[in-house]
């Protein structure tokens, strides 16, 4: 079962795309979306990531960061990345120390679950039955945005 509304995010440190250390903490201030999918480059995952791709301009514009995890390696989500010209990061969870503390365990995989964390580190929002193609539009609906 997801952690609830109201709950501390867990705190964090993956890998992402470029093989940078990411942590929660790196941002703190900010409202951060951890959206965790089940695969890189499967139909759903990239109707998901494309939909985020193409309304990253409003959540920036917002202040809003979008991490993707799932437990796929750096090296999956760089081709990922390249293939659909993702413009935001993905966590490399190939240990699935995420996917365990957020408890999004799919069996192997993430469930798609996404979480809303506001800027000092409490979940806001938890959405589990995610439409892949206008999940980015429903996660600024959602936030009133």
């Amino acid at each position: 079962m997801p952690l609830a509304v109201g709950t501390d995010a867990p705190a964090f440190t993956a890998k992402d795309t470029k093989g940078n250390t990411v942590s929660l903490s790196d941002f703190a201030g900010k409202t951060v979306v951890l959206y965790f999918y089940p695969k890189d480059d499967t139909p759903g995952c990239t109707k998901q990531a494309c939909s985020f791709r193409d309304a990253q301009s409003q959540y920036q514009s917002k202040d809003i960061v979008i991490l993707g995890v799932s437990a796929d390696d750096e090296v999956s989500h760089q081709a990922f990345t390249q293939k659909y010209d993702l413009n935001f990061p993905l966590l490399a969870d190939t240990d699935k120390s995420l996917i365990t503390a957020f408890d999004v365990d799919g069996g192997g995989y993430a469930k798609r679950v996404t979480y809303v964390i506001d800027p000092n580190g409490k979940i806001t929002h938890v959405d589990t039955s995610v439409n892949t193609t206008t999940h980015a539009s429903d996660v600024l609906a959602a936030l009133g945005l």
